[in-house]
């Protein structure tokens, strides 16, 4: 007998099609800058001559665990803003531009709508971000990954004047800390809020939880929020000497890669009160509040260094652009973070 690619689990029609259902989600990042469409074998990206010194800023990283809630729930529309999330806050960090986005999806069995709808969400992320979607991978595996179930990655690229690059180096003691809230767990430390929610609780997805006035699925598949265009609207009219993403090691191990040597952070505890998710999570896994600092974002997404005298401008600017700032606390002579 004659086998044929479709017989070992591979279907390349299914995965033309599902290059078919994502076109128009992916022509709707589109920049003047790029030069290509889909389909091509490389994305083209004219980058601006404006610049005097541009240096490139990229940053790669995936959804994680979070991935597993999408798989119970049969829902996929939003996973993809999470992953270009955790790339474009990171690299919004040192003042670039995020320009374009590729993705990497690795699925057991191609469902090209299932694919599309992952796309959409990718795509929703980069209109947030403002770059484009250039280019991705889908790649069909059978056997290696369980029915219906596929892991996700991205990969951005961003760009900053030389002058203007951010590394934290301009930071100095008594510089105020401006903390940015999240929109809930992000895309971090879901393998211990699995265990607590769905092992130790037995709570089931769609379960209705009071204190989140939504269901346990809903609130765990949140979408991690997008800083970008709000911090290069900030970047226009205030100094900001560091920033932070808060992913993984939460406030406890992000805060202080922005700072120099020879320098910590005192964050107040009580300048903003920490959403209902991870108070329940506290409670319900019996976790100790070290712990939660240095698993979760606590509700504070995102970390900004400023002069003491550019504190209160830029938490007004902040609000008007839709955030929700907090003045967490100031920078001190020595290391870490110390929690009062």
């Amino acid at each position: 007998m004659a086998y044929t690619y479709k017989d070992a689990g591979v279907d390349i029609d299914a995965g033309n099609q599902a290059v078919e259902l994502m076109k128009k989600h992916v022509r709707s990042t589109m920049r003047p800058e790029v030069l290509t469409d889909i389909g091509g074998f490389g994305g083209l990206f004219a980058l601006n001559t404006t610049y005097k010194e541009p240096v490139l800023v990229s940053g790669t990283d995936g959804v994680g665990t979070k991935l597993k809630i999408a798989f119970l729930l049969d829902r996929h529309d939003t996973i993809g803003q999470d992953a270009v999330a955790m790339c474009v806050n990171d690299i919004v960090v040192q003042g670039a531009e995020p320009l374009f986005f590729l993705d990497y999806l690795a699925v057991g069995k191609l469902n090209p709508e299932q694919v599309a709808e992952i796309i959409s969400g990718v795509a929703a992320g980069c209109r947030l971000a403002g770059c484009a979607l250039i280019g991705g991978e889908t790649a069909e595996m059978p056997g290696f990954y369980a029915e219906g179930e596929y892991d996700l990655a991205g990969f951005a690229v961003g760009v900053v004047e030389r002058s203007q690059l951010i590394d934290g180096s301009k930071v100095q003691e008594k510089d105020v800390l401006i903390g940015l809230a999240a929109s809930g767990l992000h895309s971090n430390g879901f393998s211990l809020a699995r265990k607590v929610f769905f092992h130790k609780a037995n709570w089931k997805p769609d379960a209705y939880i009071a204190e989140f006035g939504k269901t346990l699925g809903e609130e765990l598949l949140t979408p991690t929020r997008i800083y970008v265009k709000g911090i290069l609207s900030l970047l226009q009219e205030v100094q900001i000497n560091g920033m932070a993403h808060i992913t993984g090691g939460g406030l406890v191990e992000n805060v202080p890669r922005c700072l120099p040597q020879g320098l910590g952070a005192v964050i107040e505890t009580k300048a903003w009160t920490v959403p209902p998710v991870f108070q329940v999570l506290e409670k319900l896994g019996a976790i100790e509040r070290q712990e939660m600092y240095r698993t979760f974002n606590m509700g504070i997404g995102f970390v900004l260094v400023v002069r003491p005298d550019a504190a209160d401008k830029a938490v007004t600017l902040l609000q008007s652009l839709g955030e929700t700032p907090y003045l967490l606390g100031e920078v001190v002579s020595g290391s870490g973070v110390t929690f009062k």
